[in-house]
């Protein structure tokens, strides 16, 4: 791995597990063995490493489902996408990332702001689309259960950690 991509590991498993302020790029050297200013090589501000980081994570997380959705034979892609959000609190003990940056978007930069955006507007549209196709719904039908189902399962998310029972975001399956 190299060092750009060591640093935006670390900075995700740190935002993930304690939000935008929850790292420094002196923090980020010294756990990678590195000199601050390597950091500022890759990345000129904590808002350049911020927006990369929420957009790399939408890529990823996207491409992933898609993998997934193509794979998928008689089964559901609304199913795909409340389990990858139930593994991210399941293996990683973690909360999404835009989510919980999304929480905290009044004292964001404006380039973070811009990439979590990003992360919900890509995501409303790929489950528009599972909708569309799955239940045969309308565009402002699908969308409205888009957003229906991406808040539930992030308002769920928050709500396994803080009463750390993750078979509180199993009963919400259910419903969708």
């Amino acid at each position: 791995m190299n060092k750009k991509s060591q640093i935006l590991t670390l900075a995700e498993n740190k935002v993930r597990s304690g939000g935008y302020g929850n790292f420094s790029f002196r923090e980020l050297a010294d756990e990678i063995g590195i000199k601050s200013s390597s950091v500022h090589y890759y990345f000129r501000t904590k808002s350049d490493l911020g927006a990369e980081l929420a957009h790399q994570y939408t890529d990823v997380f996207l491409s992933s489902l898609n993998d997934e959705k193509e794979k998928l034979t008689g089964g559901s892609a609304i199913n795909l996408y409340i389990n990858a959000f139930k593994m991210a609190l399941d293996k990683d003990q973690q909360m999404c990332l835009c989510g919980l940056l999304g929480a905290q978007s009044d004292a964001l930069p404006e380039a973070v702001k811009i990439e979590i955006k990003r992360f919900f507007e890509l995501n409303i549209a790929w489950l528009q689309q599972v909708y569309i196709e799955e239940k045969g719904l309308t565009v402002d039908q699908a969308k409205i259960s888009a957003i229906r189902l991406l808040a539930t399962l992030e308002g769920m998310m928050i709500l396994a950690k803080v009463l750390d029972d993750i078979t509180t975001f199993d009963s919400i399956t259910d419903f969708f």
